[in-house]
């Protein structure tokens, strides 16, 4: 259904260079700025995307585009660089005519928004930023073991992307979605050998580890939610609490997963929605749930110590390994808390809790 209900066009680049894009779904606009392993025409029946495609055009008009030299855009662009992809994101928003949209931002697509997000903050209503990193390898810590490390991906690459033995895509396909069934597994590293080219792909990778936009982070006047798993493998849990703390006002939900790509049967992705559309439904200034409706008093001291950590974003087994009890003695008092305050949801405990200053974001 979400492969025949997209639209795909072809907008033109600064440099002449196509990108294609696909548009589902009704209601205000999210944009996702271009990562790699995407393809516009296979996504929205892929194992791995179309859960994605499904739920974030539910109630929006969601919008998403392949990278320059990947999917149905121009495999052979004049350069690739993040200069590039910004201004390709770019176009795609003008040439849409969208005014005024939020921004989805994942993996490497993260800082394409950041980017973005500093130079348009008028034109970015909410931004939203999954499995995010602000640097890249080769700026990070321990950097002669990243270098290792990003010398050794490059050489898979050059060795075996096209191969019609999976082993070597498989490489990345483990670190992307450790916990994928064999069917997601088999179809992500066919998306990897369909999406782009050995040559693109290494050009990719090179300008990645070397990306920085932490001082654009740092200066970023836009409302953020980040959002990262604690055993992601593919971009580590540390370089998601980093960019949090970079970002001013940002808010941190650190999700209970090891995929960098959430999976449809994971609580997880389910985590992923209910933080993404509390966030995306409330007006910048504005909660969905009355401050008045909040009466602190009403919490036992035990209940207020649970409810400080659920507004940071964490899951009750978290919680209770922070606190030193059993995950059902936590489930309970999330269940009583919900009660007192009047919610239904998680995520609007986060809203209540946040108004009414019981803790703040996370690092």
């Amino acid at each position: 259904m979400t492969a025949a209900s997209q639209r795909i066009r072809i907008c033109k680049a600064h440099d002449g260079a196509g990108i294609a894009v696909a548009t589902l779904g009704k209601g205000p606009p999210i944009v996702r700025a271009a990562h790699w392993f995407s393809h516009v025409e296979f996504d929205a029946r892929s194992a791995v995307w179309a859960h994605w495609l499904e739920e974030l055009s539910r109630d929006h008009t969601f919008i998403y585009y392949d990278q320059r030299g990947c999917g149905l855009s121009d495999w052979n662009p004049p350069s690739v660089s993040l200069e590039d992809w910004i201004s390709d994101l770019a176009a795609v928003v003008d040439q849409l005519g969208l005014e005024r949209f939020s921004l989805f931002g994942m993996s490497q697509g993260a800082a394409v928004a950041i980017a973005y997000a500093s130079r348009y903050p008028e034109r970015v209503s909410h931004l939203v930023l999954l499995g995010a990193y602000a640097r890249g390898r080769l700026h990070q810590e321990l950097v002669s073991q990243h270098r290792d490390m990003a010398e050794t991906l490059v050489d898979v690459i050059r060795l075996g992307w096209t191969r019609d033995n999976p082993a070597f895509r498989q490489v990345f396909t483990t670190m992307l979605i450790p916990e994928g069934t064999r069917e997601e597994q088999h179809c992500l590293n066919e998306l990897a050998r369909l999406s782009t080219s050995p040559s693109n792909a290494v050009a990719i990778r090179n300008v990645l580890y070397r990306i920085d936009v932490t001082p654009l982070a740092q200066k970023l006047d836009v409302p953020t939610l980040v959002l990262h798993a604690h055993g992601d493998e593919f971009v580590e849990f540390n370089e998601g609490r980093h960019l949090t703390a970079l970002i001013p006002s940002a808010r941190f939900v650190p999700l209970d997963s090891r995929n960098h790509v959430l999976l449809r049967s994971e609580p997880a992705w389910q985590h992923f929605l209910t933080e993404v559309r509390t966030f995306l439904a409330s007006p910048i200034g504005e909660s969905r749930t009355p401050v008045g409706a909040f009466n602190a008093t009403s919490l036992t001291r035990s209940e207020h110590e649970v409810l400080t950590y659920v507004a940071r974003g964490l899951a009750n087994h978290a919680i209770a390994t922070a606190l030193g009890k059993s995950e059902k003695t936590v489930r309970n008092q999330v269940s009583s808390i919900f009660s007192k305050l009047g919610v239904r949801t998680r995520a609007e405990a986060i809203v209540a809790a946040r108004e009414a200053g019981v803790a703040g974001r996370s690092a």
